[in-house]
């Protein structure tokens, strides 16, 4: 499902200082989709800002209030039902939005669920609003890493050393990625910080500060025309080129920032980063088109851009795949989309290869057996639905659909009662789960 239109609706109200509702439509979205990093980030940005215009008073009293929910939400993360622990962490979070504890937390509870894009956005508004805490930094870098982003990962590794230089983890963490990084870019002996790639040091702390401030869109503008002024002096030089992607992309002109990406990506070919980058704008151009389309009430248009962008997306990942074959993670995430457009055996092939890493096993899994079931090869789904089972203590949002679809492989096969035993499952957690109550009241 497409959640464009939802988050500009969203993005919309919190450029009207419309706070609540923003926060609301936030918040509908991530009870359809708890890994929606997009979503979960703009929650966090909500609730902070109505919390500052409302000057954070009353703090004692939103402490005694919120402290339910948190001592709820620890007891939930030990008994090892994180996807509820989150929810609990974010009642508490409604009203006390800084609180680092409870934003470490939660983005732990997220993490343990297998929501990473949501942990990340967790981790990162924890750096901004707590810079010196290192397990968050550690944390921020870690998920980092893991959804590709590497240079971001070792900046974050960078800022946790900064506020604790002793700190073993993040020092063992920085020196393996950037050994890593040099021996994937097949040369040793020129690893350094990327400032260090720009002759003049002082265009380089500027580059870093207008990359690292929190701006104002009026502000933006002004960053924008500033280093317009520098491009037309130095029309080569490719961090100019990044800052202007960069600050467009802020405002949310993607196709500008592409255009900058795209040219910077000429002078740095090598550069993994530069690559996702590239492929993640061009979706994020293909997603305001669709919410255009929506807005505009052209369905047909909406449709063939959504055709479009899981196309893109799909290049994209082939393209990161091929520069890094072993990291399962952008093996899931290409087979995801392959499996959308419909091709199923090079979508099995990408699965079959990512389950064996541990973290994205069990997506890994869930996305052989949707495959496998599309297929007609009911006996392999239904084998690895229950392998997408295997050691649940909480019915999460994966085990729902694990079990909804064994009830319909067991309907299709006219076992009635296995169908009943599935469904039943779904139905005594969530009864609105999709057609569940209709499935019970049949099988009654």
């Amino acid at each position: 499902m497409d959640y464009s239109k939802h988050l500009l609706k969203a993005d919309e109200a919190l450029k009207k200082r419309n706070w609540d509702f923003a926060i609301e439509v936030y918040q509908s979205l991530l009870d359809m989709e708890p890994d929606l990093g997009e979503a979960r980030a703009g929650l966090r940005v909500a609730l902070r800002r109505r919390h500052e215009q409302k000057g954070g008073g009353m703090k004692l009293f939103k402490a005694i209030a919120g402290a339910g929910p948190l001592a709820v939400a620890k007891g939930l993360a030990k008994a090892g039902k994180h996807a509820a622990a989150a929810k609990s962490l974010e009642q508490f979070l409604s009203s006390n939005p800084l609180d680092e504890e409870a934003n470490l937390e939660l983005g732990r509870a997220l993490e343990s669920a297998g929501y990473s894009k949501s942990a990340l956005a967790v981790y990162e508004f924890l750096a901004e609003i707590a810079p010196r805490n290192p397990e968050g930094l550690k944390r921020a870098g870690a998920m980092a890493y893991r959804a590709g982003e590497h240079a971001k990962a070792l900046e974050y590794y960078e800022r946790a050393l900064q506020a604790d230089p002793r700190d073993q983890d993040a020092l063992k963490a920085r020196k393996d990625l950037a050994a890593e990084r040099a021996l994937k870019a097949g040369r040793f002996e020129q690893v350094s910080h990327s400032r260090e790639q720009i002759r003049d040091k002082d265009q380089a702390a500027d580059l870093e500060r207008s990359r690292r401030r929190q701006l104002t869109e009026e502000d933006l503008v002004r960053e924008r025309e500033r280093l317009e002024g520098q491009y037309a002096e130095n029309p080569k030089d490719p961090e100019l080129m990044l800052a202007l992607a960069e600050v467009h992309e802020k405002l949310k002109d993607y196709e500008s920032a592409l255009d900058c990406a795209e040219r910077a990506q000429q002078y740095k070919k090598d550069s993994f980063d530069l690559l996702c980058k590239v492929g993640d704008l061009r979706a994020k151009v293909i997603k305001k088109r669709i919410a255009r389309a929506d807005k505009e009430g052209n369905t047909e248009l909406a449709g063939r851009l959504e055709n479009e962008l899981v196309a893109a997306e799909a290049e994209d990942f082939k393209n990161r795949v091929q520069v890094h074959p072993g990291d399962a993670t952008l093996r899931l995430q290409l087979a995801k989309r392959l499996a959308k457009l419909g091709e199923l055996d090079a979508a099995l092939a990408e699965f079959q290869k990512a389950q064996a890493d541990a973290r994205v096993q069990r997506e890994a899994r869930m996305g052989l057996a949707q495959c496998f079931q599309r297929k007609g090869f009911a006996d392999l789904a239904k084998k690895e639905y229950l392998r997408v089972l295997e050691g649940v203590r909480e019915i999460d949002e994966r085990a729902k659909e694990a079990l909804y679809a064994l009830g319909e492989i067991a309907e299709g096969e006219g076992n009635a009662e296995q169908a009943r035993s599935s469904y039943a499952r779904v139905y005594e957690v969530d009864i609105g789960y999709r057609d569940v109550a209709a499935k019970m009241e049949r099988f009654r």
